[in-house]
């Protein structure tokens, strides 16, 4: 283990400890992590992790060790967090989703971002691919009760879509290839007409996706910046942190 992470073990990073793993579908996994940091934390909804994959691992990068999670579900009161991670990758984060085991030691740092729940809007569109589910399931379990949601919801096997933490299924799940700009704006012009008061949409996954559909409500409808809230979750020609 190099200098570098020892310090980032000891100084930089938050520890818990993996307590459940249970298999959401066939290619996610719920993973509970617990620990006295996560029952002090000044939690925003919309924030996520930033976690250290395979400290110790000699052949492979720092930057490559980073990968960033979504908390879908928090009780600080008990202390714990609960994340959803898909295996679809086979990049080092996969690969730890898939071997890591209750009672294994993790090592974390906050991370809030831009992406949080903004309870500001009267009607709201969610759109994002299984890699966004469980942001865009915390999302809106915090935007208020009352508000109008839409959603488009997607991957290319709807069975690997879960329900939100509580068993519920609030979205629209729909079987899309990858990168489906053209379908989705399709269900988009069905749905935005419907939508009252003041709109907001929340866009993540796929960044070639966000990028369309940033272009889409911004140029073709003529919506405010801040009514349009995208995050690209993974790029097809990065990873880690490039």
């Amino acid at each position: 283990m190099s200098i570098i992470e020892n310090i980032l073990k000891k100084v930089v990073l938050n520890e818990a400890a993996i307590t459940e793993k249970v298999t959401l579908s066939q290619s996610v996994f719920r993973i509970r992590l617990q620990s006295e940091s996560i029952r002090n934390a000044n939690f925003l909804p919309g924030s996520f992790l930033r976690m250290a994959i395979g400290i110790g691992n000699e052949e492979v990068s720092l930057k490559d060790k980073i990968r960033s999670y979504s908390v879908w579900d928090i009780n600080s009161k008990e202390g714990f967090l609960d994340l959803a991670i898909a295996t679809h990758s086979n990049g080092m984060g996969s690969q730890w989703a898939k071997e890591c085991q209750v009672g294994d030691q993790v090592y974390f740092k906050w991370k809030k971002g831009n992406f949080l729940a903004d309870d500001s809007a009267d009607s709201y569109i969610m759109i994002g691919d299984l890699s966004a589910l469980s942001h865009l399931y915390m999302i809106n379990r915090n935007i208020g009760e009352n508000k109008q949601v839409a959603s488009v919801i997607y991957s290319e096997q709807k069975s690997e879509l879960f329900p939100d933490i509580d068993g519920s299924i609030p979205f629209d799940f729909f079987e899309f290839p990858k990168n489906p700009s053209t379908e989705i704006i399709a269900k988009l012009k069905k749905i935005v007409p419907e939508l009252k008061g003041k709109k907001m949409v929340y866009i993540a996954g796929d960044s070639r996706l966000c990028v369309a559909l940033n272009q889409f409500f911004k140029k073709e409808l003529q919506w405010p910046t801040k009514q349009i809230k995208t995050k690209p979750f993974w790029n097809p020609d990065k990873k880690g942190l490039e």
